[in-house]
């Protein structure tokens, strides 16, 4: 199948490791011209260099931009329209907020993790929708977390924003459809990724027992009987992103193996 992704212009956020770089790996594969953006610029060369190793395509930019900073993502999207000429595709992603139930977390905590979480996705939504309405042609694609669908014990400020990026993408996708941009939400399930390892650490020290014991039964609980693998995850994504995919917007995926139950 043709992915129709071939010299489109591709920035996937916080992508110099986790989901976020096996995604721009998937769509530099493809030969699109992928902007990869992190706030650690040692990490994002080094992920660059690897990226053009890994798909034989030299095409691959890095900028650093911390999502938590109005600043830094305006100057991001400028360079990237200045470099460019155009943006495409954009994959809203950042690093998930500070785990905790509600007597766990401050005022402080939920306004950073409103800034991190969701106000950056609204912000990039903002600064590429110009560019993608002229073109008539855009895809957003804005990756949240299998709590969308069912909420993660321990996880309230990722439910709270997680669940408010679907209203946003949902009620976003209605108004720019007229101009052949689509956008959805992909919520990955326990997909293998640091941030995994980080809550499997945290749910056995809270229950007093090893990590391989929490990691044992999670799996037990997916019906494929395993983590899902990053680059599963993103050819999802690159799928949802390019022209192959014309019709489907305004939805709110899970990518989880089979682990959510029948609402």
């Amino acid at each position: 199948m043709d992915l129709g992704i071939k010299d489109k212009v591709v920035v996937v956020m916080a992508s110099s490791k986790g989901l976020g770089k096996a995604t721009a790996r998937e769509f530099a594969k493809e030969g699109a011209t992928v902007l990869i953006s992190s706030r650690d610029e040692e990490a994002l060369q080094a992920t660059a260099e690897e990226i053009k190793q890994h798909s034989g395509n030299d095409n691959v930019h890095y900028r650093v931009c911390d999502m938590s900073n109005e600043e830094d993502i305006a100057s991001l999207f400028q360079f990237a329209g200045e470099k460019f000429g155009r943006i495409d595709i954009l994959i809203n992603n950042t690093g998930g907020p500070k785990a905790g139930g509600f007597d766990g977390v401050t005022d402080s905590d939920w306004h950073t993790a409103f800034d991190r979480n969701l106000l950056s996705y609204i912000r990039a939504s903002r600064a590429v929708l110009p560019y993608m309405k002229e073109q008539q042609f855009g895809r957003i694609i804005n990756i949240s977390s299998s709590s969308t669908k069912e909420v993660i014990d321990g996880l309230i400020l990722s439910n709270t924003f997680r669940a408010g990026m679907v209203g946003f993408s949902k009620t976003l996708a209605r108004e720019v459809a007229k101009d052949n941009i689509l956008v959805n939400t992909i919520g990955p399930g326990r997909i293998s990724t640091d941030r995994l390892e980080e809550l499997d650490q945290i749910s056995a020290e809270n229950q007093n027992v090893s990590i391989e014991e929490i990691v044992a039964r999670r799996k037990g609980q997916i019906p494929i009987g395993r983590y899902g693998k990053p680059e599963e995850f993103a050819k999802i994504v690159v799928f949802l992103a390019s022209s192959a995919n014309s019709y489907m917007t305004g939805q709110s995926l899970v990518i989880d193996g089979g682990s959510l139950k029948a609402l």
